[in-house]
């Protein structure tokens, strides 16, 4: 057997695992089903917040609820403390809000 043979057998294997998965995505199982009603009446029921994305910094833990400058609470120009910050998008709401400020503020002069 040629060592191309193993590789290609091998990749074809992985093809199929993928598929695999992402048909078991696409098609949840009705115990998952069960299990996603039972979290949102958790949800409901305890009033709970968005999820945890991140352990490190409080602007990155709940997204949603930070304020805009959070992350530069140090200084201005202070460099990203955690990695996570760098892995996170700003809020749409956030950019839209700072775009129709543009013009609108006059300089202390």
């Amino acid at each position: 057997m040629r060592p191309s043979s193993v590789v290609i057998g091998l990749l074809a294997a992985l093809v199929l695992v993928v598929l695999a998965l992402l048909a078991s995505i696409l098609h949840p199982a009705e115990t998952d089903m069960q299990k996603l009603a039972d979290n949102r009446a958790i949800v409901e029921k305890y009033g709970l917040t968005d999820l945890a994305l991140f352990t490190e910094a409080r602007y990155t833990r709940h997204p949603s609820q930070a304020d805009l400058h959070s992350a530069f609470q140090d200084h201005p120009g202070a460099l990203e403390h955690f990695p996570t910050g760098s892995l996170l998008a700003p809020r749409p709401s956030s950019i839209n809000s700072h775009e129709s400020l543009a013009g609108k503020t006059t300089s202390p002069d």
